[in-house]
């Protein structure tokens, strides 16, 4: 067992926070009376749980982990006014081994979260999924397997509420990688994605419904005996990392991929949740990349059309106010992770960046990158900072689409050798924060993008318009730009009385000038247009309430995060 010192010390939520990075920001306070200091309190509290959980990472703490042991969550709002999160199997440690699978986590604030069960067992695993791997070994010419001997992981569910054939359900889409047997060389059985629904999210029954898709080949089954170093080359899509949703239309499709030539728009039909199509998954190789999209789903995005080796997985999809905003991960997980976004008025493409790159239709030699950048590696002063951060869920406030709020979630990792710890890129917490729409310019005021706040969520009541005057200050400026396995890190910057902005020598920066519109809460600097919230500064000690901006830099697509730090 470990320490319950630190377990307690983890679990408190305690609202005693009552310094703020600022004068006149709002102060935490239990009864939500007036305080010291010249401002009044807000009853509302501040976690206080450590970034650093690996002290209590055992299962024995997992009823108090909150949002430790996040990773690919997806979320979902449901009629008992909980958010309901689940996610990919993964945990410090592998602390979740033999107890289930896709762990979930529900919460009433998105700030303080409690366990949910995972949704099935090894011993208990759909009897589908042993059958299509033996239906696909047996058309392979290949010895069949056991349940025994099938070795599985559980990735990347994404869960929609729907309501269909007039009953309200969630609909979870999963991912079941085949670890073994292999059909030769060194290819494996296609990756699996199965569907299951409940009308209990709170440890109900969920009802499997069986196979949906799998990974897909436009090589035919005799070239499926590649050499080692054509490794990923036999697949066309991955079969995993779904995402899901019903269009204002009411079709209803999976979008899905990873690395592997771009992600895929496939139809549904939504009494079944099934594809359309009914052929999709009756044989994985299918001899062309023609007969690959007409069964398997159409390519909505690709980051480099002549490359089947794409750095980019994690889909996820919205509407929002006519376009479909489609969120991705660009490059691997353990530092370099980063989040972004482009958007299309059809659910098929084309999807365009903020640039006017065609992401359906890259031609391009090389990195293929869109803007803008939703998330990246980062670190502000006082913090080992986070890395990680991408494949993402993206949610309404209460699930109501047509809501102003919006969130972004998604695991963040600490770097390496924190504290000592050699292993501290493993430690996952799960990070909830707020979208802005952020103009594209100070001139395009209307044409509007998501980036996420540079700080996490913590349910800052609202304290009232920000004011110009309380914008005047110290700030941490961060040029979110695009570095391949860097942090972004911060710099300081004075925002002056005089409306002038300068760097830490007193030299003009960020384009020398600022101003306030107070109408639509922006704060002009430049031709930046940058969108201007209250939220907690995490890395201050103790943590407490400060102001925060996200928004499209001068450039047009480096993202600009800061906080007022004085």
């Amino acid at each position: 067992m470990k320490n319950k010192i630190a377990f307690a010390a983890f679990a408190a939520m305690a609202p005693v926070c009552l310094l703020s990075c600022s004068d006149d920001d709002p102060k935490p306070s239990i009864d939500g009376g007036d305080g010291d200091g010249g401002s009044e309190q807000i009853a509302f509290h501040i976690p206080t749980y450590a970034d650093d959980y690996s002290s209590i990472s055992d299962w024995d703490y997992h009823l108090s982990w909150n949002l430790a042991n996040v990773h690919d969550p997806s979320v979902v709002y449901w009629t008992d006014g909980y958010y309901y999160m689940w996610g990919t199997d993964a945990s410090y440690g592998n602390a979740h081994d033999r107890h289930g699978h896709f762990q979930g986590k529900r919460s009433r604030n998105l700030v303080d979260w409690e366990y949910v069960p995972g949704i099935f067992y090894d011993q208990t695993r759909p009897d589908w999924i042993l059958q299509k791997v033996n239906e696909i070994l047996t058309k392979a010419g290949k010895p069949t397997t056991t349940n025994s001997e099938l070795e599985l992981s559980y990735w990347a569910p994404v869960v929609r509420k729907v309501t269909v054939d007039g009953q309200t359900k969630i609909r979870m889409y999963y991912s079941m990688p085949v670890d073994k047997p292999t059909l030769g060389g060194n290819q494996g059985v296609p990756a699996l994605i199965g569907m299951c629904e409940t009308t209990d999210p709170n440890g109900g029954v969920w009802e499997d419904k069986g196979f949906v898709t799998c990974s897909s080949s436009d090589k035919e089954l005799t070239d499926a005996n590649l050499a080692a170093t054509e490794w990923g080359g036999f697949f066309y899509y991955n079969g995993i990392d779904p995402t899901y949703i019903v269009t204002p239309s009411g079709e209803h499709w999976l979008i899905h991929g990873s690395w592997h030539s771009g992600f895929a728009a496939l139809q549904l039909n939504p009494s079944s949740g099934k594809p359309s199509k009914a052929d999709t998954g009756s044989e994985p190789w299918c001899g062309s990349a023609g007969e690959v999209q007409k069964r398997f789903g159409v390519t909505i995005s690709s980051r480099n059309a002549n490359s089947r080796w794409q750095a980019s997985e994690g889909p996820e999809i919205i509407y929002k106010d006519g376009y479909y905003y489609l969120f991705m991960a660009y490059d691997e997980l353990e530092v370099p992770y980063n989040t972004r976004v482009v958007r299309s008025q059809n659910i098929t493409g084309p999807y365009l960046d903020i640039t006017g790159r065609n992401n359906t239709n890259n031609n391009t030699n090389g990195r293929g990158d869109c803007y803008p950048i939703v998330t990246h590696p980062y670190k502000f002063k006082n913090h080992t900072g986070w890395v990680g951060i991408s494949h993402c869920a993206i949610f309404p406030k209460q699930g109501n689409e047509n809501s102003s709020e919006w969130f972004y979630m998604s695991q963040g990792r600490l770097p390496a050798n924190v504290n000592g710890n050699a292993s501290s890129n493993a430690i996952m917490m799960g990070h909830v924060r707020r979208l802005v729409w952020a103009p594209a310019s100070a001139n395009a005021l209307d044409d509007r993008w998501p980036i996420a706040l540079p700080e996490r969520y913590a349910a800052v009541p609202d304290y009232g318009a920000l004011t110009a005057d309380s914008l005047v200050g110290k700030w941490e400026h961060i040029n979110l730009e695009y570095k391949y396995r860097e942090q972004d890190e911060s710099s300081f910057v004075n925002f002056n009385a005089d409306g002038s902005v300068t760097d830490e020598n007193g030299a003009p920066a960020l384009g020398g000038k600022w101003s306030y519109d107070s109408a639509n809460k922006l704060l002009i600097v430049g031709q930046a247009a940058l969108c201007v919230e209250r939220e907690v500064d995490w890395e201050a000690s103790p943590r407490c309430v400060t102001k925060v901006y996200a928004g499209i830099g001068q450039d047009g697509k480096t993202t600009w995060w800061g906080k007022k730090v004085d």
